[in-house]
């Protein structure tokens, strides 16, 4: 497909090289009006022009396109298959700006990409008739394009790097927009700090931004208006010099004129595409250098659709994992951790704040891989081929869940028991479910915790984890989550870990594990 799209591109350029050409004769000639041989032959050209021109693009339009949506869905199975640690690393707000701003940028300039091609023919068509009626008028355009283009090549490469350097402060930002959109409470609440951040954080990356952007744009515009002199230039040539040194007769000069004139919008077009094609290869670095980090592992993870099969122990044999904290630029350090956990039993996990729960929460599932040690379930060891099955077993709600809108990934069978939960949930009244959408999650914390504790309980797997499940309900339905929810999920033999401060509660399990700054410091049955 791309070899015919080049063809009808260089088909629909010559073409109308061909209609120029055409022209220039009868209007050198004197040929006016033509003879019908001559106005069939017009029309065929443009028929040809035309049919080629739509053909060419057409096809470069679909490829464009697919190409995007093959990027797309490329960086998203990166990402979806890469290790949670690995994404914190990079953070959300370059994630966010790749998969939005990197690629609408490629979409943007593959869109054009057809009809620069399509230009691109054009000139080279235009410039083959000019060699076709001389050989020195050629030799002239070619030495005036060598000027142009070492001089064009000096302008963009400045202007791309300027470009990229933008794009590296558009990351910053990002951040910052979030920190707006997820800190406003604070930012509103604080009038001082709202001012710090607008005029000390947000405005120095902002002014980057536009200044790397305006010196970068600037030099492309610069660049547009120099290859319009430089082809205004070769018009003055043709028409002031070379009479002086060449015998040139009416005809082939109005047909160097012509010519030229016909090609100043074609080249146009495509200096003014370069600032998209520019920043499209910014992104596309961009992307390449986040796909790089993600290839290995997207290429070796697939997908487990398998039940999880029954399991009578799992054990945690000297694992730890080292957190780095980017903020404060610390390391945290989670075990050596030795436990073993077996089928119906309701764990409490208690500690302090930052003694390592939510760390110990993300490496018992499987979303942190331990550095050291290793998970045994069955007494099978837990690793890179396996640790996909793993997870299976695993129902979480952690407590900076996602809630989404529909229920994915469940059968029918499964979805027939959501209204059900709905009712013992107690949000039958504020949420009803069509197929497998939800009518609404606009609801309060506590209860879109009841939305995930639903999606956990149609999951069905062995072992449930919930993390500070309970900090947003209210009195009477926390104390129907710890005193009738938990014991019939462990009645039904489920496991059940619970990351908790509600020490009223407590006698309520069967265990209980205490962490302090990443080591156990108490492991008792009840």
């Amino acid at each position: 497909m791309v070899a015919v799209a080049i063809a009808m591109g260089f088909i629909s350029g010559g073409s109308s090289a061909g209609l120029i050409a055409l022209i220039s004769w009868l209007v050198g000639e004197g040929q006016i009006p033509p003879s019908p041989a001559v106005g069939w032959a017009f029309f065929g050209l443009a028929l040809l022009a035309l049919c080629a021109s739509i053909i060419a693009r057409v096809m470069l339009i679909r490829l464009s396109q697919n190409a995007v949506y093959r990027l797309q869905m490329r960086l998203s199975r990166q990402i979806l298959a890469a290790e949670l640690s690995q994404l914190e690393t990079f953070g959300s707000p370059r994630l966010l700006a790749t998969l939005t701003e990197d690629v609408q940028t490629i979409s943007n300039a593959v869109f054009v990409l057809p009809f620069v091609f399509i230009n691109i023919a054009i000139v080279i068509g235009g410039l083959l008739y000019i060699t076709w009626l001389s050989w020195q008028v050629f030799l002239m355009v070619v030495g005036l394009s060598a000027i142009a283009t070492i001089s064009v090549r000096i302008s963009l490469g400045k202007g791309r790097t300027l470009l990229s350097l933008a794009r590296e402060e558009q990351d910053q930002l990002f951040q910052h927009f979030r920190s707006i959109t997820e800190g406003i409470k604070e930012l509103k609440l604080h009038a001082q700090r709202r001012q710090d951040f607008l005029e000390n954080t947000l405005k120095p990356t902002a002014t980057q931004y536009r200044r790397h952007n305006i010196k970068g744009l600037t030099l492309f515009a610069t660049t547009d208006s120099w290859g319009k002199l430089i082809f205004f230039f070769a018009i003055g040539l043709v028409l002031f010099v070379l009479p002086y040194w060449l015998e040139i007769n009416t005809t082939t000069l109005s047909g160097y004129v012509l010519t030229f004139t016909y090609l100043v919008g074609p080249l146009e077009n495509i200096v003014n595409k370069l600032p998209l094609v520019a920043k499209a290869n910014v992104a596309l670095e961009k992307i390449d250098s986040l796909g790089f980090s993600l290839k290995n592992k997207a290429e070796n993870v697939a997908v487990s659709l398998k039940q999880p099969q029954t399991w009578q122990q799992l054990d945690l044999k000297n694992i730890t994992h080292t957190y780095y904290n980017a903020q404060d630029d610390t390391h945290f350090t989670l075990g050596p951790i030795n436990l073993t956990f077996k089928p119906g039993e309701i764990v409490f996990i208690i500690g302090g704040n930052g003694s390592g729960k939510s760390t110990f929460a993300k490496t018992i599932t499987g979303l942190y891989p331990p550095d050291d040690g290793k998970i045994c379930l069955n007494g099978k060891p837990i690793t890179e081929e396996n640790r996909e099955e793993y997870r299976q077993y695993f129902s979480v709600v952690f407590s900076d869940f996602y809630l989404f809108s529909k229920l994915l990934g469940f059968d029918s069978e499964s979805l027939s028991q959501a209204q059900d939960y709905l009712q013992q949930l107690q949000l039958d009244r504020k949420v009803t479910i069509e197929k497998d959408a939800l009518s609404t999650l606009a609801l309060s914390q506590g209860q879109r915790k009841r939305l995930a504790l639903l999606t956990a309980y149609l999951e069905d797997r062995p072992i449930y984890l919930f993390d500070e499940w309970a900090a947003d309900q209210d009195p009477s339905f926390k104390d129907l989550f710890y005193t009738k929810l938990l014991p019939e999920l462990r009645q039904k033999g489920k496991t059940v870990l619970v990351i908790s401060h509600d020490d009223r509660y407590f006698d309520k399990g069967d265990r209980i594990i205490k962490l302090d700054y990443g080591q156990i410091a108490e492991d008792r049955y009840l």
